[in-house]
């Protein structure tokens, strides 16, 4: 006699549903609405909607620049998260965490915010164009705040995904000072190019602004000379996987990105792009 055995009846089944969602933290220099539209801007605010929507969870942050309007896009103040000091240079300052929420996206933001760095009118150059001399401090405030924070919401991100050059401190930081927190163990780094370049060299002493315990001075040595071009190779070198954004980079950080031996993603037009990163985090899992 033979006898069938249903397996299905004994073991239960593990459907897709029940699987831990991917949870995948977004940090970028600009997201649209609240800056205006630029290639890094939309992908920052369609990207995670889109990524949401094919199953994953997403945290979002960008600064909190003067120029964003708090009262059009009902930002608040979250103050559970807010309340930290981070020292840099020698000086404390206030760490103060903002939020908003895209109704349409099923999204929020998260803002970090400063009076020092972040109450002027505008982004990263004055009204005439000219750079603020505290870009190097401003980047070192902005990463450093991100992870604060996200420490704060105990929220442990699989892949962190940067986006332009002032959140190129985040792969150092994490594989340096804050891969010992347990929500960091297993975070994977994906840096994404853009034609965002600066054309001044920054302060000649910011691979000395940003040391805090763990960095060792050959881990910024590319910092010495800290022009666009070093300040995207030191993200690359602490990165999992680079994405190039947009369809025109730096060809030196081009070149040096694809010789990198990281995973690299080529350009994405708008009509592919949500597909093609999402696959290319599978990737880096």
């Amino acid at each position: 006699m033979i006898f069938f055995i249903n397996f299905a009846a004994c073991y239960k089944m593990r459907s897709p549903e029940s699987m831990e969602k991917k949870k995948i933290l977004y940090v970028s220099q600009e997201i649209f609405p609240y800056l205006p539209e630029s290639e890094m801007s939309e992908i920052s605010r369609y990207l995670p909607q889109g990524i949401q929507e094919r199953g994953k969870e997403i945290r979002t942050f960008m600064p909190r620049y003067g120029c964003v309007n708090e009262r059009r896009n009902q930002l608040h103040e979250v103050i559970r998260l807010s309340g930290m000091n981070l020292v840099i240079n020698d000086t404390d300052h206030p760490l103060i965490i903002k939020v908003a929420s895209i109704q349409s996206a099923r999204m929020q933001v998260y803002f970090i915010d400063n009076e020092d760095y972040f109450q002027r009118k505008c982004v990263l150059t004055d009204p005439e164009g000219n750079e603020f001399p505290d870009n190097d401090e401003r980047a070192v405030f902005f990463a450093r705040g991100v992870l604060e924070t996200v420490i704060k919401l105990r929220w442990a991100p699989d892949i962190i995904h940067c986006h332009g050059w002032l959140t190129s401190l985040i792969p150092l930081y994490i594989k340096k000072y804050y891969y010992h927190n347990p929500l960091f163990k297993h975070s994977k780094l994906v840096y994404s190019v853009y034609n965002d370049d600066f054309v001044n060299t920054l302060n000649p002493k910011f691979g000395e602004k940003l040391m805090i315990d763990g960095i060792a001075p050959e881990d910024v040595e590319v910092l010495k000379d800290p022009t666009f071009v070093n300040v995207s190779k030191l993200a690359i070198n602490f990165s999992e996987g680079v994405i190039k954004a947009t369809e025109s980079i730096n060809p030196e950080v081009e070149k040096y990105a694809r010789e990198s031996g990281k995973k690299y993603l080529g350009y994405q037009p708008k009509e592919t792009y949500i597909d093609a990163y999402n696959a290319f985090y599978d990737q880096i899992f």
